[in-house]
């Protein structure tokens, strides 16, 4: 979809548009720290924390890197790196 100046995007349709390359730091969840609270998966504000089979994976894809999951981490289990361009 091409998005014309001053244009609106229609609602519900954040799936159709990879945010990923918007950050310039990413999470990095330490699994050996990590003890499966799922704090992080209840702040994430873009919903790009899931549970996979007892352990928790960040879908890049989508994740605009704003650190609330680091930030919210009760074990210091999430730590954002900045990202080479």
């Amino acid at each position: 979809m091409k998005i014309a100046l001053g244009g609106v995007v229609r609602g519900g349709t954040s799936l159709a548009y990879e945010t990923g390359t918007w950050r310039d730091r990413k999470p990095i969840i330490d699994y050996d720290l990590c003890k499966g609270c799922g704090v992080c998966e209840e702040v994430c504000p873009d919903n790009v924390i899931h549970d996979v089979n007892g352990v928790y994976a960040i879908d890049y894809g989508y994740c605009k890197g704003c650190g609330l999951c680091a930030y919210e981490c009760h074990v210091n289990a999430i730590e954002m790196i900045f990202e080479a361009k």
